[in-house]
């Protein structure tokens, strides 16, 4: 089966610039991302796709031969034409296109999916922590003044006798022999148009680019234990019900010294007595009796903030609406806020006395 044209593919022209390229590949690979898409098998296939060709465009040798040529020019039309997606794994487009999502060669979705991720630090990779989710319930209160909760939680923590290092002591670390201290293995493979130079994470070192002789007691070697911590979680007013904040770095240690995982945060609105939220809007239900209707009277109704007087006017008929403005909830991240709408309710006696 023929390839689809690689200009076509990113969506730019023959005359594109070595940015414009770039650019229109990034934008491809953060939109089809498996960790975007997972178990999305033509979102990786496109995600392979536009990284074969981007590899092609931008290499000039092999743009021009490209161009002269066409896909005959760069392998051949074949999926495995030695060049690009076809034959590459996650590793080595990320290996090689790590720039294109920042530094690193990690995925640009490491923030937003942790557990068994990588993540660069001194040019080398390291593990990610997995990342942790906690429940919140807040008040209708906490929610339109913002709150700070102290809450523990139980998770992995770095392992105080090794510092995280997973070794007994400083002479049980060295470094790897299989990855040189480097954290990577490089590999070069045999192309009909030359070598390709690869690098993946070190099997031996998990991308350490250590070595441990001698496992510490605590955590037996993996530079983590089970522990509780209080974390401090400062929630802005505005949040709604279901709403996911995140905290970087609170999340369970990662192995041997890695980057922790992050505090994923579940907003959970605990229902008012007497306050029902819309929006950024709080509704009253206000019931008034047909005499209090006819001739008219002076209501308290409670707000968030407390309580507050309202006029009713004389021959006021029930649904008409009454507002209070700025008694709602604050919107998030902003000086704007909601009102408090009084829902008026004439209440209707079933059986009348002569009186």
């Amino acid at each position: 089966m023929s390839k689809r044209d690689y200009y076509d593919i990113l969506g730019v022209s023959k005359g594109s610039s070595a940015d414009e390229i770039k650019k229109a590949y990034r934008k491809l690979a953060i939109k089809h991302h498996p960790d975007k898409n997972p178990n999305d098998k033509s979102a990786e296939d496109k995600f392979k796709e536009a990284a074969e060709a981007y590899e092609i465009l931008s290499n000039p040798e092999k743009k021009q031969r490209y161009d002269h040529y066409g896909h005959a020019g760069v392998g051949g039309a074949s999926g495995n034409g030695g060049y690009g997606g076809g034959g590459m794994n996650m590793d080595d487009i990320f290996s090689q296109f790590g720039d294109i999502f920042g530094g690193g060669g990690g995925s640009p979705f490491d923030s937003f999916f942790g557990g068994g991720q990588q993540q660069s630090r001194g040019g080398r990779r390291v593990a990610k922590g997995s990342n942790l989710r906690i429940k919140v319930k807040l008040t209708l209160e906490e929610i339109a003044n913002g709150a700070e909760k102290k809450i523990k939680v139980n998770k992995q923590i770095t392992c105080k006798t090794c510092d995280g290092t997973g070794a007994k002591d400083r002479s049980s670390v060295s470094t790897c022999s299989t990855c040189g201290g480097s954290g990577a293995v490089r590999r070069v493979t045999n192309t009909i148009l030359g070598q390709m130079q690869t690098s993946s994470t070190c099997p031996t070192c998990n991308g350490s680019g250590s070595q441990i002789t001698a496992k510490c007691n605590s955590c037996h070697g993996e530079g983590t234990v089970r522990g509780e911590e209080t974390i401090s979680i400062n929630i802005p007013a505005g949040v709604s019900d279901g709403m996911q904040l995140s905290m970087s770095g609170k999340g369970n240690a990662a192995p041997n010294g890695g980057v922790p995982g992050d505090l994923i945060i579940l907003i959970e609105e605990i229902p008012h007595e007497t306050l029902k939220r819309e929006g950024n809007n709080i509704v009253y239900d206000l019931h008034v009796s047909i005499v209090d209707a006819a001739l008219g009277y002076s209501a308290e109704v409670p707000t968030i903030d407390g309580k507050a007087k309202i006029k009713i006017d004389p021959g006021t008929q029930s649904g008409k609406l009454l507002r209070l403005k700025g008694k709602g909830i604050p919107e998030i991240n902003s000086y704007n806020r909601g009102d408090e709408i009084i829902h008026v309710n004439i209440w209707t006696p079933k059986a009348l006395s002569n009186e």
